[in-house]
């Protein structure tokens, strides 16, 4: 597949990396000539200097034959005219764009992007992606990690094995004999920084952070299981007021529980904005940073404290002093990834990723197959993908334990009908399903090998 990423910052570059590794024809385009190096020097992409929108910078990057464009700049502007510009000269058949601005994601307005109107196939709005992943993050307080597959049947969750654990030192297939109605499955294992898919032989031990994905039913008991419990909320701060703040507490409103929610905002227009725009919230104007403030808004009493701001740094430190405060549950939005050793240096609960949470957004526009869902797990390290199993498909018809995965391959979780089936060896996947699979990087092509269908599907 030939295709050509307008954008070569962190998010351009992630989505480069990937295809490049599933050896795909890759060009990436970007004004600055060093982000264009930085891309050219550390994968196997081609690379082109100049303004993506340009007629004469798509042609020389190879637009006429291109299979897709996936425009991710920093301007929604110029995303949106890179595209315009690959339907109307080059007639690239896909278009993906990142789109910022909230005015471009309103339903009113959903007519923009007929393809007689902006000819955009795909609109990725990473501040809402954002918003959902934080918004889990409060609703699942015992794990680091969470995402939700089969129309919220299946969740994945990462947890920390401590020395609470009671199932510390237990080989995986004696889990199954222990708890034989539990539908859940450890899919993945980090240890010493290396992620890995387990084997039935493998143990759990302290230290461990294990990706489980679990029936929506008995995620409770799983986490018991864990030795985890989840605390319930009644109290959270916000720190950061911006978009992605905003749509929490909007979220937080609108749950079936009346959670007391305060958001700190250090810009006064803003911090006005949202609070015309909430309605049970309270808005704090002022430095999230201030211990005074801090303490005005409940840190203390909180259950939870969410630091959204648009400040790396800012985001850490008053995660840090919300901990300190005696906040039980911090949450940080981390963009720099070379940040992420420290959260647990830092004593900070949960971090989240907005570049793993757009690339895997773009992801699932990009593999093959009935693909409805794609979860990028660390430094890209292991991607989550569901999809439908066609009749064409070479596993279609076959007992699990009949299909050749590849090591770094485990199946989480069956979707049939309304159902959501526990992935035993004699479970026959059969055309229709939901497949949820767990799959190491360097695997992820062979997955696609295994789900492909015919191309009239792609």
């Amino acid at each position: 597949m030939k295709v050509i990423i307008c954008g070569a910052g962190q998010v351009g570059w992630q989505i480069a990396r990937h295809l490049a590794g599933e050896r795909n024809d890759v060009t990436v385009v970007d004004n600055n000539p060093d982000l264009v190096r930085r891309a050219t020097d550390t994968l196997d992409v081609q690379g082109i200097a100049g303004f993506a929108s340009y007629p004469d910078v798509l042609d020389q990057a190879g637009a006429g034959d291109a299979d897709m464009i996936i425009a991710a700049t920093y301007s929604d502007e110029v995303n949106m005219v890179t595209c315009q510009v690959a339907h109307s000269v080059f007639s690239v058949p896909r278009k993906i764009a990142r789109l910022r601005a909230e005015s471009y994601q309103k339903a009113l307005y959903s007519d923009l992007y007929r393809r007689d109107h902006m000819p955009i196939d795909v609109v990725i709005n990473p501040e809402r992606e954002v918003a959902e992943a934080a918004f889990r993050r409060l609703s699942a307080t015992a794990a680091f990690d969470t995402e939700e597959f089969l129309g919220g049947k299946a969740h994945l969750m990462g947890l920390l094995i401590d020395e609470g654990c009671p199932i510390v030192n237990t080989p995986l297939r004696q889990l199954t004999d222990l708890f034989s109605t539990l539908r859940a499955v450890v899919v993945g294992i980090r240890r010493d920084d290396t992620l890995f898919a387990p084997e039935s032989g493998d143990q759990l031990f302290v230290g461990d952070s294990c990706y489980l994905m679990v029936h929506d039913e008995d995620v409770q008991r799983a986490l018991e299981i864990f030795g985890k419990s989840q605390r319930k909320q009644e109290r959270v701060v916000i720190i950061g007021g911006g978009n992605v703040g905003l749509a929490v507490a909007r979220r937080l409103e609108q749950g079936p529980r009346r959670i007391r929610v305060k958001v700190i905002e250090r810009n006064r227009s803003i911090a006005e904005r949202a609070a015309e725009d909430l309605e049970r919230t309270i808005v704090l104007h002022g430095d999230g940073l201030d211990s005074a403030l801090l303490a005005e808004a409940g840190v203390s009493r909180s259950d939870a404290t969410l630091c959204v701001t648009d400040d790396d740094k800012v985001n850490t430190l008053a995660a840090v002093r919300a901990k300190a405060a005696g906040c039980p549950m911090v949450i940080a939005l981390i963009n720099d990834p070379t940040l992420v050793p420290l959260m647990d240096a830092l004593d900070i609960d949960a971090y989240i990723n907005p570049r793993a949470t757009t690339v895997s957004s773009i992801l699932r526009h990009i593999r093959h197959g009935r693909v409805s869902a794609v979860y990028s797990i660390g430094d890209a390290e292991a991607e989550v993908i569901e999809a439908e199993v066609m009749s064409t498909s070479p596993i279609s018809g076959s007992l699990i334990r009949e299909i050749d995965f590849p090591e770094g391959v485990l199946v989480g979780a069956v979707g049939r009908g309304d159902q959501m089936l526990k992935p035993t060896g004699a479970l026959r996947i059969e055309e229709g399903d939901k497949i949820v699979i767990f799959a190491l990087s360097g695997d992820v092509p062979e997955v696609e090998r295994l789900l492909q269908v015919s191309i009239d599907f792609f």
